[in-house]
């Protein structure tokens, strides 16, 4: 603000009468008394904003005198005016004149030195916002900082700021640094605006050199000043708040101060303030969260929050190791690998989601969480490296997530720090993971890493099926270093074992390769010490001159039946191979475009772990092949296509190469892919076919039915609509339809618009636009729409609406006689026998050998009343079961597509029992009795480390197995399929809908149904007991308690159990289904089985409330019974010297992390965000606000406080899991609600508004732990919390004298707490 000194006469009073006094000498502690006495006199309030103008105008620079400055000094002494308006108007006539005033200059420096810091008695002056305001209007803050308030707190920061940045652009001013700076020019006046004249005595030599003295020590003291308020315990915070909410002035004036530090030579001349100091505040970005802590329980907090600071610790408790860190990872690697349900999410992105929460919450550094990465991914696969048969994914997909997914994931978070341009296209060129030339901590921990996992050579030992390609890196390396250049042609001919010298591999030989192949090592990985066996001098063996195999290939040897053998047999190693390959499938002949197409879903689908991301591309975009140029058909351009999209469907319909495009992420483009090619071949008449080169015969039926039957594999198809959504989110399983399908793929087009810097996601989206620019809706579809319809409709209500004489009425009579042709010859046509549902009847062709030629879709239209009209036949006596399995029989084989339809109506009919049962008597049904009660012995066997009782399998052994008529029809139907390649893929689609359809039935169904297929498949006896154990837990809530039980007393080693005493990962999850140990069956993991029984369970929701239960009886155990009474001795007194009762608190707290990581795992996977949500909106606050037993026993108050801790990492935890520790994900757009309403309630229970239940301390602990967490660990979080709540928070934290806490919390809350914690940082810390 401008102020004119003609406004008021009493100015011009005071002007002459400090005129008056300087002429008459009078002392300037007099004269003070005397302007403070006029101005009271007058009514003017003190200190006075208008009387700092005038006396600042006054001094400069008419009256720039020494006695001038006094009485200025003396003013400000006397508090009759506001010393920090004074250094604002001060600050812009001074610095600017500095060189022709240095005197004022050292003046000006004084007063700052004098008054800057003292900032707690200029805050609680009545005029403090008018002060501020007149700072505000004086040096324009608002408007050089953008932040438009009139609070006056904010004012404060955005003053302090001002103040140091004009220090420090006037020190490199006067240093001829500015304009090394990138602005060159200083935002603020620190220069003169009109052209200074020297005064007379400027030309004196005397004076000038004095003047440059005085000007070099100003320089000095002007940064020494910079440096104090760097180090100041009150200034330095009021700046981090500035770095916190301006941010881009924050990055020029750290650039700035460290050009200064690094160059400035009037810093040398510095007594109090060193180059190297300096340089350490600037790189300090922690300078107002690295503060000491000065109440009790913070101090135990923080020493036990931290893992980081566990590392002694956590040796002490049995069978915890920093492994355990990582727990939650393990968990979700394991749930991966449950085939009964794909993901519509890329593990690469649900990977590097939860790696950045875990390294985040756990405060581990990226070398750390590089190795923890490793480590979880190789123990997947020692999990399962000698895996038991049966329909389920075996090694192949372990082994892609441990060397294709986790090096993507490596690959993303590197990325995420180098900052690759993302202006590129990744595909289509050789060098497809971009040189970057950034900077590479995260890609130097990577190597560290790798080198450290060469330790863990029990988890390297690599499967039998890999033994071979292990040994072959190892010689590569082998060969590299003894400076023999060989290509891959060399492996393809010559046999690794015939090798003279030892080429010895392992896992960590196969992800270097994998880590090389994307740029993320380079061959220097070679040379690590012990990573190669010696070295040699020469090949044992030359290269034939032309060997069938992939260097032959691209040589350009023809695509003879040898050398596709050979290509479908060894993975590509590059991606040049496969591109190669990619065009013959786009340009080649028919013929060769079928043999290209058999070559991509060969080996290099399951084992070409380097390329393999582009294998799964490739085969999708094969999936939708462009219209051609030239295409004039009135048909669809997929029938041309129709041999080579055979071959693809049925090359990647086995349940490994699901899951493997499951985990690229590709589910909804394959699912987007096929539905067109469903629409089309499905509504073909049957008299087309096509001759593959192999002589196979295939039609219209065979493509369609090939392609709904790995549709249907992308979503629960046969559940019910019962998995009710939990709270406003519905449940991961009932969001797999096909909407949903497309919803997501539609997703990933919108990713192509605006360039990520996530190469998954532009992988992803480069895939979708590559088959399709446009959005594709289920509306594209009609025929594939109704059919999906009428599949809703026969799952939700009893099959009706079939009328008499309509198409769909001809059509279930043609199939009726099709299926029951020999028995309608002798006797009444089953057609007749009306059925409970259909009212079907009718005579029947007369030529019932005839199949009708009619398009599947048709055909799947009617497929529910024919089931209907047969099973009641069968119901009725008319037909018998043997029958009845025959004629579905036929007519799976008849449309093999059909047997999905067939699921779905069974599937309803079990669920509205309403048909009687049957005895499984070996007469007219088949009989379990040859191995049902082996299957009962072996399912007690595998829930033995449980402590779940089996129900008996019959009561007294005496009563016969019976089943529900649909549920023992359909598994007679599935006994009739050859356990071969062909029957494979429908035995996938039909054998988890078996599973469920019997799990849903009465105890003992699906033990029933296990030892009917035992006897069809012995190979698959391990299998299908495991599948039949777990139906225990989904008929008693009870058991699935006991399993989450056996959870945590596995995990934390709380009791001597069959699998592992030691606790931890390998205790949970054990070896897994672990047939391969002891010559049979052993108990299974309690969490092994977990992760396969919790899909199943219908009433998620209760899972919330048990695990607080078992988190809270886990700490109560820890604290008081947990550990061994042999380690107690050495547990009375850690290494850091704290003590609480008989247990040590750190490594009571290490385990008790461990166990809410437990917790909060099992609830995310269980349920998702919804189960979250649940959790912290109405689970934890009903818990709080419940009174609960006081527990009397000793170390209660280690309980209570553990307890609190306890909960703060769960719910913390669980959040994490679900919205991510930042923006990044889609998720994180429910965090605000979800978050602002338990932080309302945390708010409102220290207001005093709410009354709790629960221990106070355990109370105190779990606000203090969840905020200190926010803090540290998500600060991202805080910044969407309402303000006002922040604040309540903090006023409720002071009471509880947790000021650190509460300053903390506001000061990462943004611009609306800022002022609140300026002032609480000049209150707390300002002395």
């Amino acid at each position: 603000m401008e102020f004119s000194l003609q406004s008021s006469r009493l100015w011009e009073e005071v002007v002459e009468q400090t005129k008056l006094a300087k002429e008459k000498g009078i002392d300037p502690l007099l004269w003070a008394l005397q302007v403070s006495s006029s101005l009271g006199t007058s009514g003017i309030a003190l200190p006075s904003t208008e009387l700092a103008h005038v006396l600042v105008n006054y001094i400069c620079w008419d009256n720039n005198i020494p006695i001038l400055w006094k009485f200025l000094d003396k003013a400000l002494m006397m508090k009759i005016i506001p010393p920090l308006l004074v250094i604002a108007l001060l600050s812009q006539r001074v610095i600017p004149s500095r060189r022709s005033h240095p005197a004022a200059y050292r003046l000006y420096l004084e007063l700052l030195k004098r008054h800057a810091f003292a900032l707690k008695c200029q805050i609680n002056g009545l005029d403090y916002q008018e002060v501020m305001e007149s700072i505000d209007a004086t040096l324009h803050l608002s408007e050089i900082f953008g932040l438009q308030t009139t609070e006056p707190a904010i004012l404060v920061v955005e003053f302090i700021f001002s103040i140091v940045w004009q220090l420090l652009d006037a020190s490199l001013d006067d240093e001829g640094l500015l304009e090394l700076t990138e602005e060159k020019v200083s935002r603020w006046a620190i220069k003169p605006q009109e052209m200074e004249i020297d005064g007379h005595d400027m030309y004196d030599e005397k004076n000038i050199a004095y003047c440059e003295r005085l000007q070099n020590f100003n320089t000095t003291m002007a940064i020494e000043i910079i440096g104090q308020f760097l180090q100041n315990k009150a200034t330095s915070r009021i700046l981090y708040l500035a770095q916190r909410n301006m941010s881009s002035h924050w990055v020029s004036f750290i650039q700035s101060l460290q050009l200064l530090g690094a160059n400035s030579a009037a810093l040398k001349n510095s007594k109090v303030l060193t180059s190297e100091a300096l340089q350490e505040l600037t790189s300090d970005s922690r300078i107002f969260l690295s503060r000491e802590c000065k109440t009790s329980s913070r101090q135990k907090f923080h020493a036990v929050m931290a893992f980081g600071s566990l590392a002694s610790s956590v040796s002490l408790c049995p069978g915890a190791s920093r492994s355990d860190l990582w727990l939650p990872l393990d968990m979700v690697l394991e749930d991966a690998m449950d085939g009964y349900l794909v993901n519509t999410t890329s593990a690469v992105e649900i990977i590097t989601g939860l790696t950045k929460t875990l390294q985040a919450i756990n405060g581990t550094n990226w070398h750390d969480t590089f190795l923890g990465l490793w480590i979880a991914s190789l123990r997947l696969v020692q999990r399962e490296r000698d895996p038991i048969e049966g329909p389920m994914p075996r090694l192949d997909t372990r082994l892609c997530m441990l060397l294709s997914i986790m090096t993507l994931v490596v690959a993303d978070l590197i990325e995420e720090e180098e900052g690759a341009p993302t202006d590129e296209t990744e595909y289509g060129s050789t060098n497809h993971w971009k040189e970057m030339k950034f900077p590479r901590k995260r890609r130097a921990d990577l190597v560290s890493s790798l080198q450290v996992l060469g330790d863990y050579q029990g988890l390297l030992a690599p499967p039998k099926f890999v033994v071979s390609a292990a040994n072959q890196a190892a010689a590569k390396a082998m060969l590299f270093v003894s400076g023999i250049n060989v290509g891959s042609a060399y492996f393809e001919c010559v046999n690794i074992k015939d090798m003279p010298f030892s080429c010895s591999g392992n896992l960590r030989h196969l992800i270097i390769e994998a880590c090389i192949a994307r740029n993320l090592l380079d061959t220097s990985a070679y040379y690590w010490p012990g990573y190669v066996n010696g070295r040699i001098n020469q090949l044992p063996y030359s290269v034939p001159a032309q060997a069938p195999g992939w260097s032959s290939f691209m040589k350009g040897a023809p695509l003879t039946s040898v050398m596709i053998n050979a290509l479908v047999s060894s993975p590509a190693s590059s991606l040049a191979e496969l591109e190669k390959i990619f065009e013959i499938a786009v340009n080649g002949s028919e013929d060769e475009k079928i043999s290209a197409a058999t070559i991509l879903c060969g080996a290099s689908l399951i084992r070409g772990w380097n390329i393999q991301e582009y294998t799964v591309k490739f085969i999708t975009r094969l999936m939708s092949p462009p219209v051609p140029a030239d295409f004039t058909g009135s048909d669809s351009h997929l029938i041309d296509y129709a041999p080579m999209l055979n071959v693809l469907i049925v090359g990647i319909a086995s349940v490994d190469c699901v899951q493997i495009f499951s985990l690229h992420g590709l589910v909804p483009q394959l699912a987007c892919s096929l539905m067109p090619i469903c629409e089309v071949f499905g509504s073909c008449v049957p008299n087309l076919s096509w001759t593959l080169p192999s002589g196979e015969e295939i039609s219209p039926h065979a493509v369609f039915s090939n392609a709904f039957a790995l549709l249907l594999k992308l979503w629960r198809f046969n559940h019910p609509p019962i998995e009710h959504g939990v709270g406003d989110v519905p449940t991961v399983g009932s969001q797999l339809t096909p909407e949903y399908l497309l919803l997501v793929r539609n997703s990933h087009l919108l990713s192509s618009e605006n360039t990520h810097k996530d190469r998954n996601k532009r992988r992803l989206s480069e895939v979708a636009s590559s088959s399709s620019p446009e959005p594709v809706f289920l509306d594209s579809f009609p025929k594939l729409k109704v059919w999906y319809r009428q599949h809703q409709r026969c799952i939700a209500a009893t099959l009706s609406g079939l009328v008499h004489g309509t198409t769909v009425h001809q059509t279930v009579d043609r199939l009726l006689n099709m299926m029951f042709r020999k028995i309608n010859k002798g006797s009444q046509s089953i057609t007749s026998v009306t059925s409970g549902s259909s009212s079907s009847s009718g005579a029947g062709i007369e030529d019932n050998s005839l199949k009708p030629e009619l398009p599947a879709w048709d055909i799947l239209e009617a497929v529910p009343y024919v089931v209907d009209a047969a099973l009641t036949a069968c119901a009725h006596g008319k037909l018998s079961p043997r029958e009845l399995a025959t004629g579905l029989k036929d007519l799976a084989d008849f449309l093999p597509a059909s047997l999905a339809t067939i699921v779905s109506y069974f599937s309803a009919e079990v669920s509205r029992c309403v048909w009687k049962p049957v005895v499984m008597n070996g007469m007219d049904w088949p009989s379990p009795a040859a191995n049902l009660s082996n299957v009962e012995e072996h399912i007690k066997k595998i829930l033995a480390a449980t402590g779940v009782d089996v129900p008996r399998l019959s009561a007294g052994g005496s009563s016969p197995a019976t089943l529900p008529l649909p549920l023992a029809a359909f598994v007679s139907l599935t006994i009739t399929y050859k356990i071969d390649k062909t029957s494979e893929r429908f035995l996938n689609l039909a054998g988890p809908a078996l599973e469920s359809l019997a799990a849903d039935c009465p105890w003992p169904c699906m033990p029933i149904v296990a030892s009917l297929w035992t006897q069809k498949a012995k190979r698959w006896f391990d299998f299908l007991v495991f599948s039949a154990s777990r139906t225990v837990f989904l008929h008693n809530s009870d058991a699935i308690v006991q399993l989450l039980k056996s959870c945590f007393t596995a995990t934390l080693g709380l009791n001597i159990a069959p699998i592992s005493s030691n606790g931890g990962v390998g205790a949970l999850l054990g070896h897994g289904f672990g047939s391969h140990f002891c010559g049979g069956l052993s108990p299974v993991a309690p969490g092994f089985l977990y992760l396969r029984v919790y899909r199943s369970i219908r009433d998620i929701v209760f899972i919330t409330e048990e695990v607080v239960s078992l988190l809270m009886h886990s700490v109560r155990e820890i604290a008081c019974s947990g550990l061994p009474k042999q380690k107690l001795d050495k547990l009375k007194r850690s290494k850091n010297g704290m003590k609480y009762g008989q247990v040590s608190l750190a490594a009571a707290m290490t385990r008790v992390k461990l166990a809410a990581s437990l917790a909060a795992s099992l609830v995310w996977l269980s349920g998702g965000h919804g189960l979250v949500q649940s959790l912290i909106k109405e689970t934890l606050p009903s818990w709080f606000i419940s009174v609960h037993r006081s527990d009397r026993d000793q170390g209660s108050g280690l309980v209570a406080m553990l307890g609190g801790y306890a909960l703060a990492y769960f719910i913390v935890l669980c959040g994490a899991f679900a919205w991510g520790v930042d923006s990044s994900s889609s998720a994180s757009k429910r965090r605000p609600k979800i978050l602002g309403s338990h932080m309302e309630f945390l708010a409102s229970a220290l207001d005093g508004k709410i009354s709790l239940g629960c221990d106070g301390a355990t109370w105190h602990a779990y606000v203090s732990g969840f905020v200190s967490l926010m803090v540290g660990c998500t600060p991202n979080w805080v910044l969407e919390v309402d303000v006002d709540v922040l604040r309540r928070l903090s006023k409720g934290l002071r009471q509880w004298n947790e000021e650190e806490l509460a300053l903390a919390l506001l000061g990462i809350g943004g611009v609306g707490t800022m002022g609140a914690a300026a002032e609480l940082i000049i209150e707390h810390f300002d002395s």
